[in-house]
């Protein structure tokens, strides 16, 4: 998956466990005596400290500066500390329970709120344990150097080196000094499993891996089921492509197929599909500039029918000292104020990523801003992610090459069935992955004590059809930053390719097309842009997201149209 930053669906995402020395709180006593009280003061005073939180984000990823990063994090805590009330929170939950009075977005107002309260009941003391064992994992994550002969090594250094070398050995002990943190922060990680399942099963879960799929609202067995049909029906066209692939890397490599190891795959945990060196989609862009690629991402948008003057008014493009290095969408009042904040080059991953963020920031400009502030927001953060996705993989559409950036159609179509296949790769190794993500910390949180080292190689072994090095017990799972960082939480990227694919199965039905469905560019197609806002962004949260997705797209979210998009090679 690529290394982007998340849309910022809410400002205190990601410096939550900061601390601070002042800890600003709302001062204003919540109203309880009625639902629709406590609703109008819910949104009030949230508003106004989420919006103070996002400014304060923007203001410090703009200048790198430590005062501003301060600022941010005490705001971001207060947002926390604003959903940590107890009352309101079992007041919240009595309602739901019992009042067969309240209007439809009265509920869903208190639903959405009671996600945010339940997230922020964690008991004092296991909350500080799981920060500072966190930061403990981090700290080793960050000051980390493998070793290689006797030399140490950054990731970054090492990956470049995978990518480069041939022999078999030496990428073997690459790839085993790439695993080497794992070894580190293993036992600690175990220690950070067992003190978040203890603080989930005084909140009355079953373990942490349970509370976290249910704040996400998500229904554990729904998703169980769900990824169980996935992975029925992408095993034999992710066998296929793997042996084709094999086959391919092989020969680079002097070896048989059947002799293909972990280490013979440039992405360490093979999440990525290696690249293709008959495709280098840089050279349709020869010639563009960094201010091209805005001006051809806000005239796509525009042709779709979808203001985007403002946004470009309002965001941030170009490297600059200080800033922020990475990629990021955010609304600063769940408003008309919507940024994007990239450092743009010249390419096609810098288009790709300029148009997923600006997928983000159509979705947020165009949500119904005559809703309550907290149903302000994307139906499900994997919903964003699908429109961001969708809007983002167009960089590498062959269609979108000729059309919109001005490609040699000669030139476009000598690599167009190279092109859709390795897109249809990356799908089928990233799904893959995300199962194996998604099996291991089920299982992980259900019972830590167990032979993980081991578990590990049996999911790899099931879901990516990896061969298990021999005699190896270590912690190579640990390798895998986002088990601290953002656990329980791969699945959602997932669905949004799900959602992606599904949205554009739609599409092609309504419209008529006959090309296959990833293959369309919905250029200056405004009845897709009209289709967007009125099914997907207009209605924000106001409904759960499974009602959302039979709304937009007729029917309940499912792997079909997915794998009908991954199950078979392009023409």
């Amino acid at each position: 998956m690529k290394t982007k930053i998340l849309c910022l669906l809410m400002a205190g995402v990601f410096m939550a466990c900061c601390k601070s020395e002042k800890q600003p709180v709302a001062k204003a006593e919540s109203p309880l005596s009625t639902p629709a009280q406590f609703v109008e003061w819910y949104s009030t005073t949230t508003a106004q400290i989420e919006d103070a939180a996002a400014v304060a984000y923007w203001k410090a990823a703009n200048s790198g500066q430590k005062a501003d990063f301060d600022d941010y994090a005490a705001k971001s805590l207060a947002l926390k500390t604003h959903h940590s009330n107890k009352e309101q929170f079992e007041q919240i939950k009595s309602w739901l329970a019992s009042d067969t009075n309240l209007t439809d977005i009265e509920r869903r107002v208190l639903e959405v709120a009671f996600l945010a309260y339940q997230e922020n009941q964690v008991p004092k003391e296991d909350l500080e344990a799981m920060v500072n064992k966190l930061s403990e994992i981090e700290q080793t994550f960050n000051t980390y150097r493998a070793t290689l002969d006797g030399k140490n090594y950054t990731n970054n250094d090492l990956l470049e080196m995978l990518a480069k070398e041939t022999d078999t050995a030496k990428r073997q002990a690459i790839w085993e000094a790439l695993k080497q943190v794992g070894e580190q922060v293993g036992a600690k990680l175990i220690e950070l499993a067992k003190i978040r399942n203890a603080a989930a099963r005084k909140m009355g879960f079953a373990n942490y891996w349970e509370m976290a799929i249910k704040s996400q609202a998500h229904d554990p067995q729904t998703l169980l089921t769900l990824f169980d049909r996935l992975e029925a029906e992408t095993r034999q066209p992710f066998a296929d492509m793997k042996a084709e692939l094999d086959a391919e890397l092989s020969r680079r490599f002097g070896i048989p197929p059947e002799a293909m190891m972990p280490w013979h795959y440039d992405n360490p945990f093979f999440q990525d599909a290696p690249p293709n060196e008959a495709i280098n989609l840089d050279v349709f862009y020869a010639g563009r500039t960094k201010e091209d690629i805005v001006e051809l991402g806000r005239k796509f948008f525009e042709d779709l029918g979808l203001e985007f003057n403002d946004i470009v008014a309002n965001s941030d493009f170009f490297e600059r000292e200080g800033k922020d290095q990475h990629a990021f969408c955010i609304t600063l009042d769940r408003g008309g104020d919507v940024r994007m904040l990239l450092n743009i080059k010249p390419t096609a991953d810098w288009m790709d990523t300029m148009l997923h963020e600006s997928g983000h920031a159509v979705y947020y400009k165009y949500i119904d801003r005559s809703l309550p502030y907290n149903l302000r927001e994307a139906a499900h953060i994997f919903t964003t992610e699908a429109i961001a996705m969708m809007m983002g993989a167009l960089a590498k559409n062959p269609t979108f090459l000729i059309e919109r950036i001005g490609a040699d159609p000669a030139k476009v179509e000598e690599v167009r069935p190279a092109i859709l296949e390795q897109r249809r790769r990356e799908q089928l190794i990233f799904a893959r992955w995300a199962m194996v993500m998604f099996s291991f910390e089920r299982q992980l949180y259900e019972n830590p004590d167990q032979n993980l080292n081991s578990l590990w190689w049996d999911t790899v072994e099931k879901f990516q059809m990896l061969k298990r090095p021999a005699d190896r017990n270590l912690a190579d799972w640990a390798a895998k930053p986002h088990f601290t960082i953002a656990p329980v939480y791969y699945h959602n990227y997932l669905l949004g390719e799900l959602l992606a694919a599904q949205l554009r199965g739609s599409f092609a039905q309504k419209l008529g097309h006959t090309v296959p469905t990833w293959a369309m560019s919905y250029s200056n197609r405004p009845e897709i842009g009209k289709a967007l806002i009125e099914t997907v962004f207009e209605p924000g949260m106001r409904y759960k997201w499974e009602d959302f997705v039979k709304k937009a797209t007729g029917k309940p979210l499912g792997p079909e149209d997915y794998v009908a998009e991954v199950s078979k090679k392009a023409d």
